[in-house]
């Protein structure tokens, strides 16, 4: 064996340490608040650099195998904590456990007394299933926003968010959330979903690793998803079912390449049943046999309803559309951080709406030039940036996406996610934060159709 050939497994091993250790860094210091942004974005750097040395080296025969190992290394941090970024996790356990009860999530809220026998001591610290909190049934969902952001608040006695109103999850969502319930004890928390999701992101890695491979591309360069520092504090300790989301949307690019368009849409569908944003890919499928995955998109996504609209009848979209008005998608008055720069609050939504529908176009028109998966961040990338959500997990699909379009520099967006959700309520300094990510994108996208063209051979002169 050559010295080179005994230097892989070394320098893979050392590669590995160096990702495990950056998503440990991560999940420590949020949750001690100690500069987490500061440490997030150079531990995604770093995990971005250290990508590029693993794909600058020759490939052994345990390259691959390796850098799924190190993928479930990088998960066990987040795994050793109780969810950091956010408290839906303890929602999602909740619905699961509602489910399995015989009851639906989407006619009872957590405080309901009706199912106060539900209650353990991890999700209701402050309340017992001898107490009561003399609340019974759905509440009304006002118009009013100070009415409606009353009803939402959090109580002291839970760990869910938002116990006044339902839920505002889809179908598979709650199918996968019940999933994890059945085998879950108690006691255990949210534990069983921070496995599951862990797992999960395990899993797409794999499948990005199968993807870049068959299309002739280097499979290593999936450890930008599998090594994330992002997807290791989302996944394996948030548990945020965008991951379950991002496996859904990955499949469907994947099969939607391989001209099986039905499958596609299945599976775009099960994505938009699980977060709806994943609904806006449908353009991208707009190809041959583009209308075949669009009707079952949507087919999928309205058929998963069936079994809840029999259970809840018209409380079927819980606090859905409550959460959307109070996210700013159904007032008439976009939230979006980036467009308040320089637009009033009145002429945001008509930008939006504008915007999105001519990007759509776009993908529409281009479809033969560009791939699906590269049309793909196009319309979930540009949704962010349009929305500038403060809750980053949004965008964890987006660097599946992003990793398997080759077109990283997507991942500033999650990246300036983070910074909005820190600087929650301050919209300037979320603007400023999308309006960074957005010239990366651009930047980096001029960039590489300046090399392109400069690669391209030169007609001789006539």
């Amino acid at each position: 064996m050559t010295r080179q050939a005994r230097s892989r497994p070394a320098s893979l091993a050392a590669a590995g340490s160096v990702a495990v250790l950056a998503s440990a860094a991560t999940v420590v210091t949020a949750a001690h608040r100690w500069w987490p942004n500061v440490t997030l974005l150079f531990a995604v750097l770093t995990v971005g650099a250290v990508a590029w040395l693993v794909t600058r080296t020759p490939q052994g025969p345990r390259a691959l195998p390796g850098l799924l190992v190190v993928a479930a290394a990088c998960q066990v941090p987040g795994l050793l904590s109780a969810p950091i970024t956010s408290t839906d996790a303890y929602r999602y356990v909740w619905d699961g456990r509602v489910q399995l009860s015989g009851s639906s999530p989407y006619s009872h809220v957590p405080l309901d007394d009706a199912l106060a026998d539900l209650r353990d001591p991890v999700l209701f610290p402050g309340l017992s299933p001898a107490d009561r909190s003399w609340i019974a049934g759905p509440p009304r969902v006002p118009d009013d926003p100070t009415a409606l952001a009353a009803l939402s608040a959090d109580d002291p006695r839970t760990r869910i968010n938002r116990p006044r109103v339902p839920t505002i999850y889809p179908p598979v969502a709650q199918a996968f959330f019940a999933a994890v319930a059945l085998v879950t004890p108690w006691p255990a928390g949210t534990f069983g979903l921070q496995l599951a999701a862990a797992i999960l992101a395990v899993m797409i890695t794999a499948l990005l690793i199968n993807a870049l491979r068959r299309s002739g591309r280097d499979p290593r360069w999936a450890v930008l998803w599998g090594w994330s520092p992002i997807v290791a504090l989302e996944a394996g300790n948030a548990a945020h079912v965008d991951v379950l989301a991002a496996a859904f949307v990955v499949g469907a690019v994947v099969v939607a390449t391989r001209s099986r368009p039905l499958l596609a849409g299945l599976l775009l569908g099960a994505a938009a049943a699980v977060k709806l944003l994943p609904m806006l890919l449908i353009p991208a499928f707009v190809r041959r046999g583009g209308m075949k995955t669009s009707l079952a998109t949507v087919g999928t996504f309205l058929t998963s309803y069936v079994p809840h609209l029999l259970a809840a009848g018209t409380l079927v979209l819980g606090f859905l559309p409550g959460y959307l008005g109070q996210e700013g998608f159904s007032d008439g008055r976009s939230r979006s951080a980036l467009l308040a720069l320089v637009l009033p609050a009145e002429a945001r939504q008509v930008v939006v709406a504008v915007t999105a529908a001519g990007l759509a176009l776009v993908v529409i028109l281009l479809r033969d030039r560009v791939t699906i998966a590269v049309a793909s961040c196009w319309l979930y990338g540009g949704a962010l940036l349009l929305t500038t959500p403060t809750y980053p997990w949004y965008g964890i699909p987006l660097i599946a996406l992003a990793v398997l379009a080759q077109r990283y520099e997507w991942i500033a967006v999650p990246l300036a996610a983070y910074l909005a959700y820190a600087g929650f309520g301050h919209d300037t300094r979320q603007g400023l934060a999308y309006l960074g990510a957005g010239a990366v994108v651009l930047i980096a996208s001029l960039v590489r159709r300046t090399a392109h063209e400069h690669r391209l051979p030169r007609q001789p002169a006539t």
